[in-house]
C-alpha cells in the first residue's frame, strides 16, 4: 500500500521525535549498570584463559560476583578474551542490537503485513517502544545475553512454523548457554513436536557434552557445585527476583517454605501446559511460545527484571488481539461499540490491558520497594512483575483456528476466546494473508486464514550476585 509523501513525512518526523524523545529519557532516567555484567563474563574469561585459574572461582574485583553460566556459555564468549574492555562493550552492544532487531521483525512484521502497514515504520515504531521497556534498558546497561536467547528461541520458532529440520536447534544452544530457555523444549514436547524436541535435546546436549570435554573441570564444578548454589547468584528476597520464589522469600524472608513454592511452580506449570496444548491446537504458537515465556520466568529460582525481557512477545500478542478485535468490530456496523460483549468494546478492554502491563514494563515500579517491602501494600508492589506474569499466564488471549475438519464451523475462519461477537458473514472483509501457518498470525477475526498444518543489577545494588 502507497503512502502519500506528506503521510510519509509525518511518520518519519513521529519516529525521529519519539526515538529523540526516548533517548533523553534513557539517558536521564536513574539505573544505568555500566555494563557490569559483561564486565563479569571479560573478567571470568581472561581469568580462565590467560591466567589459567578455575572459571568458577573468578570474583570481579571490588565485588562479591562471578560467573554463574554453564562453561558452554564461556565457551562462546571466549573472543572477549583477545578484545578489550571497551571493544567488548562495542561487540557486546551489536549483537544485542541484531538480536533485538530479529526478535521485533519476528513479532511485528506479520501483524504490520496483514495491516497493511508501512514496515519499516511499523518496525520503527515497535523498535521506540521497545527501548522503553525496563527489562529491555537494564540487559542493554548490564550486557546481559537475554535478547540473544529470546532472539535464538523465536528464529527457532519461525522455522517450526515452515516445518524445517533445523526447527530446534536455537533453542538447543540457548538452553546451553543459559539453563532457562529449556523450558521451551517442554512447550515442544507438551505440543508434541516430536523431531523439534528431539533436536533441541540432542543440540543442548551435544554443546553441553562439547564443554565438557574442552573444559572438564569447570563442568564438573558447575553440574556438581555451582549450579546447586543459589547463593551465588544472590538473595533470593531481594526485589529484582520477580520469580515465584521471590515471592515466597520476600513473604518469609527469614525462612522461605520451599514446599510452598514448590505447589506455586507445580499449578504454574499445569496452567501452562493446558494453555500451550490449547494454543497449539488452535494454531496460535505465537500465543503458546509467549505463555512459555512467562511461564519460564515465574518457575525458574531466579527472575531478576531484566530477565522479563520474555515478557516481550505476550505485549505484542496483546497488542495483536487488540488489533483483531477492532477489526472485527469493524467488520459488525451494526453493533453497538459500547456494548459489553462487542468486539469494540473488547478492543478497548484489550488495548487497557496493553497499556497498563506496558507502562508497568517500563515503570521499573518494583524499586519503591527495594529498601521495605513490608506490609501488604509493600507485598504487592514489591511482586508487582510476578503478579502481571500470572495474570499474562491466565488471561492471554489465544487464537482459535477451525478448520475444514470441524464440524459446524466455516472453513478456515478465525476467531478470538474472550467472548468475541459473531459478525453477519456477509460482513465480513476478505484479505489476501501474506504469512504461513501458525507463526505468522495473518489470519485476522473472521478472516481467511491459511490452513493448519500438523506437524542482576551492579554495583551500587545489593543483593544480586553473579552475572545472571
Amino acid at each position: 500500500m502507497s503512502t502519500r509523501p506528506s503521510g510519509r513525512y509525518a511518520q518519519v518526523s513521529l519516529i525521529l521525535g519519539l526515538a529523540g524523545a526516548i533517548t533523553v529519557a534513557i539517558a536521564l532516567l536513574p539505573g544505568h549498570r555500566g555494563w557490569f555484567d559483561v564486565g563479569v563474563y571479560h573478567g571470568a574469561v581472561n581469568h580462565w584463559l590467560h591466567d589459567r585459574g578455575q572459571l568458577y572461582d573468578y570474583v570481579r574485583p571490588g565485588t562479591d560476583y562471578g560467573f554463574t553460566y554453564p562453561p558452554f556459555a564461556a565457551l562462546c564468549m571466549l573472543p572477549m578474551a583477545w578484545l578489550g574492555w571497551h571493544p567488548t562493550i562495542a561487540v557486546n552492544v551489536a549483537v544485542t542490537a541484531l538480536a533485538a532487531a530479529l526478535v521485533l521483525w519476528l513479532l511485528v512484521d506479520p501483524i504490520a503485513r496483514r495491516e497493511g502497514w508501512r514496515r519499516g515504520f511499523a518496525f520503527a515504531l515497535a523498535a521506540c517502544l521497545f527501548a522503553m521497556l525496563g527489562p529491555v534498558r537494564d540487559t542493554v546497561s548490564f550486557g546481559q545475553v537475554n535478547l540473544v536467547l529470546l532472539a535464538l528461541v523465536y528464529a527457532d520458532a519461525w522455522l517450526l512454523d515452515r516445518g524445517h529440520r533445523l526447527a530446534g536447534i536455537g533453542t538447543g544452544i540457548a538452553a546451553a548457554v543459559k539453563l532457562t530457555p529449556a523450558i521451551f523444549i517442554g512447550y515442544l514436547v507438551v505440543t508434541r513436536r516430536w523431531r523439534a524436541a528431539a533436536t533441541a535435546v540432542a543440540t543442548g546436549a551435544a554443546a553441553t557434552l562439547l564443554a565438557g570435554l574442552v573444559a572438564p573441570e569447570a563442568s564438573r564444578k558447575y553440574f556438581g557445585q555451582a549450579l546447586w548454589d543459589t547463593g551465588r547468584v544472590g538473595a533470593l528476597d531481594y526485589v529484582s527476583n520477580q520469580s515465584l520464589l521471590g515471592l515466597v522469600a520476600r513473604w518469609n524472608p527469614a525462612r522461605p517454605d520451599r514446599l510452598v513454592w514448590i505447589v506455586l511452580v507445580a499449578v504454574v506449570l499445569v496452567v501452562w501446559a493446558h494453555r500451550s496444548r490449547q494454543a497449539a491446537r488452535r494454531g496460535d504458537d505465537r500465543a503458546g511460545f509467549a505463555l512459555t515465556g512467562v511461564a519460564g520466568c515465574l518457575v525458574s529460582p531466579v527472575t531478576w527484571v531484566h530477565h522479563l525481557v520474555w515478557l516481550v512477545p505476550a505485549l505484542v500478542v496483546l497488542a495483536d488481539s487488540a488489533l483483531l478485535r477492532r477489526s472485527a468490530g469493524a467488520a459488525a456496523p451494526g453493533l453497538s461499540p459500547y456494548a459489553p460483549s462487542s468486539p469494540g468494546g473488547a478492543a478497548r478492554r484489550a488495548w487497557c490491558w496493553w497499556t497498563g502491563a506496558y507502562l508497568l514494563l517500563c515503570g521499573s515500579v518494583v524499586w519503591l520497594w527495594s529498601v521495605d517491602h513490608s506490609g501488604v501494600v509493600g507485598f504487592l508492589g514489591s511482586n508487582s512483575y510476578v503478579l502481571l506474569a500470572l495474570a499474562v499466564l491466565v488471561f492471554l488471549p489465544v487464537a482459535t483456528a477451525a478448520g475444514t475438519e470441524a464440524v459446524g464451523e466455516r472453513p478456515a475462519a478465525v476467531r478470538l476466546t474472550l467472548d468475541l461477537v459473531e459478525a453477519p458473514a456477509s460482513a465480513v472483509p476478505h484479505r489476501p494473508t501474506q504469512g504461513s501457518g501458525r507463526w505468522s498470525r495473518v489470519p485476522t477475526a473472521r478472516w481467511r486464514a491459511s490452513p493448519r498444518r500438523s506437524s542482576g543489577d551492579g554495583p551500587g545494588v545489593p543483593g544480586r550476585r553473579g552475572s545472571g
